[in-house]
């Protein structure tokens, strides 16, 4: 599958673009997100790493004032830094999400497909933008009735939202947070 995104953020500037292409050991998730976030202005280029399953394998993160962050993961929820030693306190997260990017909900819904007819709870590598701090975090998914339509929950956060996507499972509008433009 190759696909080309942008969302735009519901309130303030800013906007995400994704370039999606295949390659031999899966897919490549090449983006780049900016705006204004919690009072504060980022840039953040990404590429995330996947293997034809959907699971995770690789993150990596670069902000224009040079901070980087690598990650890998051996899709069975271990994590590695960038020295390849295991990040226990993100043991059993299969998934990624980066809290700037509307993308990292594709991954989830993808990869779980069918199974979103019940509601499947999942551990995370959260990465929250702007800082790049990476934390465990507890989230849902559900198909809501429709194949376009997925309840997603922040369990940790306590947050809810409806999210429509279209026939590939990306995302077109998250309500209160992003809406999609291309």
């Amino acid at each position: 599958m190759n696909k080309v995104c942008r969302w735009v953020p519901e309130q303030g500037v800013g906007l995400e673009h994704l370039e999606l292409r295949e390659t031999e050991q899966g897919m490549l998730a090449a983006g780049m997100v900016i705006g204004s976030r919690y009072a504060s202005s980022y840039g953040l280029f990404y590429e995330i790493e996947l293997a034809r399953d959907w699971t995770v394998r690789q993150v990596r993160l670069a902000s224009p004032d040079g901070a980087r962050l690598l990650l890998s993961a051996d899709g069975a929820g271990r994590w590695f830094d960038v020295d390849g030693q295991p990040l226990p306190a993100l043991d059993g997260c299969i998934d990624v999400d980066i809290s700037a990017s509307c993308f990292t909900n594709t991954i989830p819904i993808r990869r779980l497909g069918e199974g979103l007819r019940q509601r499947q709870l999942i551990d995370v590598a959260f990465i929250r933008i702007p800082g790049m701090s990476v934390e465990k975090a507890e989230q849902a998914y559900t198909m809501a009735g429709a194949p376009d339509r997925y309840r997603y929950e922040g369990v940790s956060s306590h947050f809810e939202a409806m999210l429509k996507v279209d026939a590939d499972g990306f995302v077109t509008d998250y309500p209160q947070l992003f809406k999609r433009i291309a």
